[in-house]
């Protein structure tokens, strides 16, 4: 079998509790070629099995399948200038900043909040001071910068926070809509919504056992608390889909954008920003590093995203291939990182079966 080593890879990443649950989905020059679920929703060995079309928390390759795909929807309709200041269009990124930051944060871009270089911090947990959407999105306005703007590369969940609230403005519409029309429907991808109906939560493997924030067991709910006080939409987390739905979307891409975005708009945003220096990130996608999960034999042109959850989606242009990796590795607590050994290792014995 032209991928038993790869499975055998996931299969051993379940005995040894890296994640319960994971599905995997390869394509190869236009072809579907390997597609197959893995495991149990838990460890407990009564829970249900995973299928190759189970849907999965994406968590934060929401940045790229929704968020950076309604900007370069909205670039491509000339509703999104990519050097546009944050704040002519969020006043409140100034009004609601510290004081001292203000001239500061009228430099901040589009551009800076996609390639991760505004100089907001990674994360905060905003969701143990709010209560509502209105009011996270104002604390994640008011939330101070950590670095002076363009000067460094730091992967910002606030950033995204903010641009998703951004895009929706400029489309007139929330999120969930605009993706769900522009993009998962024209794509047929019928599985992938932010919050699925409560009625499907159960064929969902659970992400976490929380017992500090939610004090339940996180099902069919998007495990991320920010996104979580936001209702479950936002622009840094929030989206469900199956793998088979994750592959559709790679093959847009590995497309040149058909039929929704302009190749040449795929191309700009998958290519590897030039500033900050030594930055590995592209605008929204990032890009292979040294080491990298993406292993060692993805080309230099190749961009992806992970997920807190266990989630990856890889895409090579060259080699027209994409990898697509779900699994809960936060069940039943976050503690697991052993996931950070089977990536690479995954990616590997995948280009070598090909």
């Amino acid at each position: 079998m032209q991928f038993s080593r790869a499975f055998a890879l996931i299969e051993d990443g379940i005995a040894a509790h890296a994640f319960p649950a994971a599905s995997l989905a390869v394509t190869h020059r236009g072809a579907l070629v390997a597609l197959r679920g893995f495991g149990r929703f838990t460890y407990d060995p009564a829970s249900s099995e995973v299928q190759a079309d189970t849907v999965f928390d994406l968590a934060s390759v929401t940045k790229v399948m929704a968020t950076t795909a309604v900007a370069m929807i909205l670039y491509d309709r000339k509703r999104l200038q990519l050097d546009s200041s944050v704040a002519d269009l969020l006043p409140d990124f100034v009004a609601l900043g510290p004081p001292a930051q203000a001239a500061e944060r009228r430099t901040v871009t589009i551009r800076m909040l996609l390639s991760h270089s505004s100089g907001l911090p990674a994360y905060v947990k905003l969701f143990e001071t709010t209560h509502s959407r209105e009011e996270l999105f104002r604390a994640a306005c008011a939330t101070p910068f950590v670095e002076p703007p363009g000067s460094k590369a730091e992967y910002s969940d606030i950033g995204f926070i903010l641009l998703g609230e951004i895009l929706a403005r400029l489309a007139n519409e929330p999120l969930d809509v605009f993706t769900h029309r522009e993009i998962f429907a024209p794509l047929e991808m019928n599985h992938t919504c932010f919050n699925p109906p409560t009625e499907l939560r159960e064929t969902i493997p659970p992400t976490e056992d929380d017992r500090t924030f939610r004090h339940r067991i996180i099902q069919g709910e998007v495990n991320d608390e920010n996104a979580s006080v936001m209702n479950g939409v936002s622009g840094h987390a929030g989206l469900f889909a199956p793998a088979p739905d994750v592959a559709r979307f790679a093959e847009c891409m590995l497309r040149g954008g058909s039929p929704i975005f302009q190749p040449a708009t795929v191309e700009l945003f998958t290519r590897r920003e030039t500033t900050p220096v030594g930055t590995s990130r592209a605008l929204g996608w990032d890009t292979p590093s040294e080491p990298s999960t993406s292993g060692k034999y993805f080309s230099p042109r190749s961009f992806g995203h992970l997920g807190f959850t266990g989630t990856s989606l890889w895409i090579d242009p060259e080699r027209q291939l994409s990898v697509t990796f779900l699994s809960n590795r936060v069940w039943p607590d976050r503690s697991s990182r052993a996931i950070r050994q089977v990536w690479p290792a995954l990616h590997d014995a995948i280009v070598e079966a090909l």
